[in-house]
């Protein structure tokens, strides 16, 4: 009886260690504890997002997969007023193809694309130096949502309303694909 007692406590202390709990709490995690700068430098709470659906994208301005920028827009015009916000997140890590600076990203989206969504300033979205909200992003682990770096410009994580990432599709897929527009339309309507 000694020895089992021994193993209960010894159970219960790991699974109350700061270790396992933070774990399971970055799992858990939903987005509204970060902020972001926008593209004009104001400071963002992304709590302000809450009880939409959230397509992040991280985006540059001379990249083969810039036209992306086009759909992103339509999504936008398309399913705002059900509550999508897309945020444009430039990052210049891949291929050095968004070198500009945030007046010349926000230039070149509004004149080139007429890009009306939330824009950010620029951030690291892989590596030691990357951002805490894409540190959580790609640390998820899910039935639909695999953990692992950004593998390349306009990759998309999608959000729910209560703030989780419940889609993530490569920058290949396109904005209004199928796919996506179906994981959209599926979150908007839960």
């Amino acid at each position: 009886m000694q020895k089992f007692l021994s193993v209960l406590v010894a159970v219960a202390i790991l699974v109350n260690s700061p270790i396992l709990q933070s774990q399971d709490a970055s799992k858990s995690m939903n987005i509204y504890q970060h902020k972001l700068n926008s593209i004009d430098g104001q400071p963002v709470e992304l709590s302000k997002y809450k009880g939409k659906v959230l397509l992040i994208v991280n985006v540059a301005s001379q990249c083969g997969m810039t036209p992306q920028y086009a759909g992103l827009q339509a999504l936008h015009e398309k399913y705002n007023q059900q509550g999508l916000a897309i945020l444009g997140v430039p990052c210049n890590q891949f291929g050095g193809q968004e070198p500009g600076s945030e007046k010349e990203i926000k230039d070149f989206c509004t004149s080139n694309y007429r890009v009306t969504f939330d824009m950010f300033s620029k951030v690291q979205v892989k590596g030691k130096d990357a951002d805490p909200l894409y540190q959580q992003l790609t640390a998820v682990d899910s039935k639909t949502v695999k953990p692992g770096p950004v593998g390349w410009n306009f990759e998309k994580f999608l959000i729910d309303r209560q703030g989780n990432v419940v889609g993530r599709f490569s920058s290949g897929t396109e904005p209004e694909s199928s796919e996506t527009v179906a994981a959209i339309s599926k979150a908007l309507a839960e």
